[in-house]
């Protein structure tokens, strides 16, 4: 199945770019309530199912025994910015698991926070694991194996007890079996299994309302939805989406981003799950087509959609970011 256009980039009086993609809106029972393409084939969800990773956390008793609380849960669900902020509490739950940053096995890359990012440079700094988006989620993986009294060498490989219970949670909560066909690697070394775009969703729809789960895991989803309402500003950071959504919409929306064009949240207030992949992973557009989605239910939402004029370096406008004619009718059927 060849999914549809969601998003156009039109220049003068001519569309120039087109982002094709599939979206799904479904119930914690499984219902689908709204889609468009293709939403039952495997995508990765990368970052998008960090809150769902962060589940064995809190189910292992490693929270309590170890002193964390719901900024801990935050930073364990959320794809920080490398801002101070983020690192600090990175290293805080580190050290209350008697480990140091030489442990994390998720690799460095540069703060996507800008003003942080400036800093370094103009310090001559280097980034450190720290500073990966996913150090936060690689800490509360560690914190899970030494409350446990696991080895903590290799807690990132497939067949690590820590990954294991991750892939574990992961079936409960999608209703999909992950077989070996289904593993990749993801950017910061852990397993990422492929699920339909249905499967994510009814996952989302579950984890903001807790419906059809065994009552430790249900009070885990609360615990975790609570921690990113309380400190959005730790899923993601300052002037990201994820951030700015759920900073507008406590309670209400949920939101989880994932790289190459994935979106995974809920609308908890009407018990819907959602996920969204455009297929060239292009940012702009996932951006585009999950405010699109936000605000058809949310009005709210709608002034935090990208800038629908594109303007050239001068600020003129050369053209406009729109929804296509698939996304707009899937949007007319959500109500």
């Amino acid at each position: 199945m060849r999914n549809p256009v969601l998003i156009e980039l039109t220049r003068g009086a001519l569309v120039e770019s087109l982002h094709a993609g599939a979206i799904a809106v479904v119930r914690a029972d499984g219902e689908v309530v709204a889609s468009v393409g293709d939403i039952a084939s495997p995508i990765f969800p990368r970052s998008a199912i960090k809150p769902l990773q962060a589940l064995p956390f809190l189910e292992s008793g490693a929270v309590e025994r170890l002193g964390f609380g719901a900024a801990e849960i935050a930073l364990a669900s959320g794809s920080h910015a490398g801002a101070r902020l983020h690192v600090v509490g990175v290293t805080a739950m580190l050290a209350g698991a008697g480990q140091s940053p030489t442990a994390l096995a998720c690799g460095a890359h540069e703060p996507t926070d800008a003003t942080t990012a400036r800093e370094m440079i103009r310090s001559g700094a280097s980034p450190s694991p720290l500073h990966h988006n996913c150090s936060g989620k690689h800490a509360a993986m560690l914190a899970t194996a030494v409350h446990l009294a696991e080895p903590t060498e290799g807690y990132w490989r497939p067949e690590h007890s820590v990954q294991l219970r991750i892939r574990q949670a992961l079936e409960d909560m999608t209703g999909c079996a992950l077989g070996p066909g289904a593993l990749g690697i993801d950017g910061c070394s852990v397993p990422n299994w492929a699920m339909p775009l249905a499967g994510l969703a009814r996952a989302f729809a579950r984890l903001a309302t807790g419906e059809g789960l065994a009552p430790e895991r249900a009070d885990a989803c609360r615990r975790v939805r609570e921690a990113c309402w309380a400190h959005p500003d730790l899923v993601a950071g300052r002037g990201h989406l994820v951030t700015l959504i759920m900073q507008r919409l406590p309670r209400q929306v949920l939101l989880k981003s994932g790289a190459e064009g994935v979106y995974g949240g809920a609308f908890a207030d009407r018990g819907l799950g959602f996920a969204l992949k455009i297929d060239d992973g292009a940012k702009r557009a996932s951006e585009a087509a999950v405010v699109h989605l936000i605000s058809r239910l949310h009005p709210a939402a709608q002034h935090l959609v990208p800038d629908r004029r594109l303007a050239n370096w001068r600020g003129l406008q050369v053209g406009e970011m729109r929804a296509g004619d698939a996304l707009a009718a899937m949007l007319q059927r959500l109500r």
